[in-house]
């Protein structure tokens, strides 16, 4: 499968560093250059594009809000 075009513009490429299955969702976590971005999808979802530590993927995050704290 190859990506033709998307909307989404906030893409992080990086790799699977840890995949902890679940019955239904899945936690995955793609290494970036920059930090570790964790994705929660279904374990079908999982199976189905075969991921696994070590595979290269893109994150693509679309939210309708993006909230801030002052620290």
């Amino acid at each position: 499968m190859s990506i033709q075009s998307i909307n989404v513009r906030n893409q992080f490429r990086g790799k699977i560093k840890e995949i902890i299955a679940g019955p239904v969702v899945s936690e995955v976590d793609v290494e970036t250059p920059h930090d570790i971005v964790t994705s929660v999808i279904t374990t079908r979802s999982v199976k189905e594009l075969e991921l696994q530590p070590g595979v290269e993927v893109l994150a693509l995050v679309k939210s309708t809000e993006v909230s801030i704290a002052r620290i």
